[in-house]
C-alpha cells in the first residue's frame, strides 16, 4: 500500500516519501516500526486537499517509495543503510520525507544532508530535547539523537521548539538559551528570521502534541501543543528552504481509536504540500 495519491512510479516525482520501520532503541514504549504502514492505511481517510494550504496531493508530484529494507537488531548496519538509502535519493536532486520509527532515524538522514548542504540548519518540534550524551550507555539512541545531530551541524545551526522535557544540564550546552524552548509561534518565527535563507531539515517528532490528541507515542508528554498551533508552524514554512523532513515516533498499537494514525496522515499530508513549493 502506498500514500494515498502518490505517483504510479518514481520518474516524475519531485518528492519520496519512504518508511523508515525502526525502533530498536525505544526504552519506554516501542512499536514506532509499525507505524509506516499505519500512516498509509490512515492516509486514505482524509482528503487530499489542503484548506490551510489551499493545494491538493493531486496536484503535487510525489512517489512513495515503501520501506527501507532494514534489519529488526543491527543498529550500526541499519544506520549505514538509512544514511546510503537518503544519499542515493537526494544526490539525485530529489527532497525526501521519511516517516519513522523512532527519533534516531533523524541522525543518519542528517549525516546524509549535511554531506550535501554545507551549511545545514536542523530545525526540531518535539516534547523533548534529546540532547543528553549518553543514554544507558548508548550513545545512539532516540534520547541523545539531537546531540549526534548537533555535532554534524553545530549547536548554533540546531533551533529547538516545543521542549517541555529536559535534563537542567541541557541549558548549559551552547545556544539552548536562545535555540531551544517551548513551543510559541513568535518564538518560531524569530528562529526563522534568524535561519533566513539557509537550507533547512525539519525533524517533527509526534509527541510536541498533547497526549490527549495524541496518544498513540512511545513517550507521551503532557502540556503539549494542537494540531491548530502546528499548521500554524508549519503556514510559517511557506517560502522557507526546506530541503528535507521527517516524521517519527507514532506508535499506532497505542491508540485503539485509530485517531493518533489519522493525524499522523494528515501532518504528512501537511508537510508533504509544503515541501513541494
Amino acid at each position: 500500500m502506498r500514500f494515498y495519491c502518490s505517483l504510479p512510479n518514481i520518474k516524475k516525482a519531485k518528492t519520496v516519501l519512504v518508511g523508515v520501520p525502526y525502533d530498536g532503541t525505544s526504552t519506554y514504549r516501542p512499536g514506532s516500526r509499525f507505524a509506516p504502514q499505519a500512516i498509509r492505511e490512515a492516509s486514505y481517510g482524509i482528503e487530499s486537499y489542503s484548506p490551510y494550504q489551499d493545494k491538493d496531493l493531486r496536484d503535487i508530484r510525489f512517489y512513495d517509495i515503501g520501506d527501507m529494507p532494514l534489519s529488526y537488531g543491527d543498529k550500526k548496519l541499519n544506520l549505514n543503510i538509512i544514511e546510503l538509502f537518503i544519499s542515493k535519493l537526494i544526490s539525485k536532486g530529489r527532497r525526501v520525507v521519511s516517516l519513522g520509527g523512532e527519533h534516531l532515524i533523524t541522525y543518519p538522514i542528517v549525516k546524509a544532508h549535511a554531506k550535501k548542504y554545507k551549511d545545514l540548519t536542523v530545525l526540531q518540534l518535539d516534547a523533548h530535547s534529546d540532547l543528553i550524551d549518553s543514554f544507558r550507555g548508548e550513545t545512539y539512541s532516540h534520547a541523545t539523537v539531537m546531540r549526534r545531530c548537533s555535532e554534524l551541524v553545530g549547536f548554533e545551526n540546531l533551533y529547538q521548539l516545543g521542549i517541555r522535557s529536559m535534563v537542567k544540564e541541557d541549558r548549559l550546552l551552547p545556544l539552548r538559551d536562545v535555540n531551544m524552548g517551548l513551543f510559541d509561534l513568535s518564538k518560531a518565527q524569530e528562529f526563522l528570521e534568524r535561519i533566513k535563507d539557509r537550507p533547512i531539515y525539519l525533524t517533527i517528532d509526534l509527541d510536541v502534541l498533547d497526549p490527549s490528541i495524541f496518544n498513540g507515542t512511545g513517550t507521551p508528554e503532557p502540556g503539549g501543543i494542537s494540531y491548530k498551533e502546528l499548521i500554524e508552524f508549519i503556514k510559517l514554512l511557506k517560502g522557507k528552504r526546506i530541503v528535507g523532513a521527517d516524521i517519527v515516533e507514532l506508535s499506532p498499537h497505542y491508540d485503539a481509536s485509530g485517531v493518533s494514525s489519522v493525524v499522523a496522515a494528515s501532518i504528512t499530508k501537511e508537510i508533504l504540500l509544503l515541501i513541494n513549493d
